[in-house]
């Protein structure tokens, strides 16, 4: 295309060229005639000059025709390559997967083979065995001198005498079931109220350790000639141990209250960094006014948990108390709370006001506030407490007979007898139970590990259960009948136990393949 508009404007110039000669040729004079022949001379350099352009012009079209026509020729060749390589990577692909093929195959005939091979040997094991069995039966009464029939009437008649005896123990354990009746929605109650109750318990000791700052803290603490610690004993009524301990001074004390005292006042003091005895008589009043409201505090949100008010302001100071009072390292205030939601359960399940029990639950270990400040028990003080701040003659009852000191007077009486009772006895509650417990059930798994085929034994619902995992290759059906009897026996001997324990023998069989 491009060559052709060349040629087109060479001749439109030599066109040109001749009609200007012509029209000059016309127009001029024969005096003019070199002039002209000047001009014909320069048209035709000038047609030259055109077709020498022309001519490059048309060589450079060519040229990149031809370019273009390699380049292209060179992509067309390329991606033949390209095709032709991959459709010999999926020819190879396809024959590996036609050779994995034709291996599994022979490995299914193989193993089908195999198969056939073991069913047939089974078959042959299984009519020796029956022929066995029958030689077995014939020599056996030959040598017992019965025929079959006959032995069959022998264990069924020592059968029947075994269920005779498990009847008469099946109708005496249901006559013994009758008679607990009566008790039986009793302890349905409480159950029921243990499953819906939880309380939070910690455990606390006579002593406080109080970190340092370094070993240096010791020696300012004791003061000159032993002034600070004196001040700060006399004040709190609390013993400051400072031994060899690294980084810590030991605060004990049988009251609790003060010792929590003490223990706040020196690390305000330790932070403070002033130790001397007016600073710490400043501190020691600030801790106990501290622990004042933390006391307060603790019996407002006792009385908000159980839903109990009305109370009396001193009583709900004394309720504080309890938070720093343990028995048997069960804190005094979390029992109270817990036996007071324990109140609330048992009579919402018997009919009776839940308020007034709750109450009762509340404040029926009050005396504990003050047992080691006064003379007499924990009963007697609580019932001086009650009668003094006006309380309700049942909660006065109820605070009084909980420990059986005196009959219960009333129905709520006996439901915190109860509640309790079912607090302080609980699994974990007492450092002592809890002991006694996790024994329990450490024997229990002791005793199920020691039969042969067991793979691993669990106590649970608090040693009620225990569930026994044995090895199916080792333990057959019939044998975990026998293993479950022998366990239950041995169980019965050794230990001692309330209510019953269920024992679950457990065979289970698996078999894992993966499919590729």
């Amino acid at each position: 295309m491009e060559t052709v508009v060349i040629i087109i404007a060479v001749v439109l110039l030599i066109a040109t060229a001749f009609v200007a000669y012509r029209v000059g040729y016309l127009n001029r004079s024969k005096a003019d005639e070199q002039k002209i022949g000047n001009a014909e001379q320069k048209a035709r350099d000038i047609i030259d000059e055109a077709l020498k352009t022309a001519e490059a012009k048309k060589r450079e079209g060519l040229l990149e025709v031809k370019e273009e026509s390699i380049r292209t020729r060179n992509e067309l060749e390329k991606e033949t390559k390209d095709r032709r390589a991959e459709l010999q990577r999926q020819e190879r692909r396809l024959q590996q997967k036609e050779e994995n093929v034709d291996k599994k195959t022979e490995a299914i005939e193989k193993r089908e083979a195999s198969f056939q091979a073991k069913e047939e040997a089974l078959a042959k094991q299984k009519a020796e065995i029956s022929r066995l069995n029958e030689q077995r039966v014939q020599e056996l009464e030959r040598i017992s001198g019965l025929t079959s029939e006959q032995a069959k009437e022998y264990l069924l008649k020592i059968v029947e005498e075994d269920v005779k005896h498990e009847t008469a123990v099946l109708i005496k354990e249901m006559d013994q079931k009758a008679r607990e009746e009566a008790g039986k929605k009793a302890k349905e109650y409480v159950v029921n109220a243990i499953q819906k109750c939880a309380a939070d318990h910690v455990a606390e000791t006579t002593i406080s350790v109080v970190p340092l700052p370094g070993d240096d803290m010791k020696g300012r603490i004791i003061g000159r000639e032993g002034r600070n610690i004196r001040t700060l004993e006399t004040l709190t009524g609390v013993d400051l141990i400072i031994d060899d301990t690294p980084e810590a001074v030991v605060l004990s004390a049988f009251d609790p209250v003060r010792r929590e005292i003490a223990r706040i006042a020196l690390e305000k003091l330790i932070v403070d960094g002033r130790i001397h005895p007016a600073r710490i008589e400043e501190m020691v009043e600030k801790a106990k006014k501290e622990v004042e409201n933390t006391i307060r505090e603790a019996g407002e949100a006792a009385t908000l948990e159980t839903g109990v008010h009305g109370i009396h302001p001193e009583l709900i100071k004394l309720l504080g108390r309890m938070k720093f009072r343990t028995s048997y390292g069960q804190n005094a205030l979390k029992h109270s709370i817990e036996v007071s939601l324990l109140c609330g359960l048992l009579a919402s399940e018997i009919g009776v006001d839940v308020r007034l029990a709750k109450r009762a639950g509340l404040l029926h270990d009050i005396g504990k506030a003050v047992d080691h400040e006064k003379e007499g028990s924990h009963v007697q003080l609580g019932v001086e407490l009650c009668r003094k701040y006006k309380e309700n003659a049942v909660i006065t009852n109820a605070v009084e007979a909980h420990h059986g000191d005196v009959e219960p007077q009333t129905l709520y009486a006996c439901i915190v007898q109860a509640a309790d009772t079912i607090s302080a006895a609980r699994p974990g509650a007492r450092r002592e139970t809890l002991d006694a417990y996790t024994n329990r059930l450490k024997q229990l798994e002791d005793i199920t590990n020691s039969y042969k085929g067991v793979d691993k034994s669990f106590a649970i619902q608090a040693g009620r259960e225990v569930r026994i995992m044995v090895i199916p290759e080792q333990v057959s059906d019939d044998d975990m009948v026998l293993m479950a009897h022998d366990i239950s026996k041995q169980i019965e001997t050794e230990m001692n136990y309330p209510g019953q324990i269920k024992v679950n023998v457990i065979r289970e069989s698996r078999v894992t393949d993966y499919a590729k």
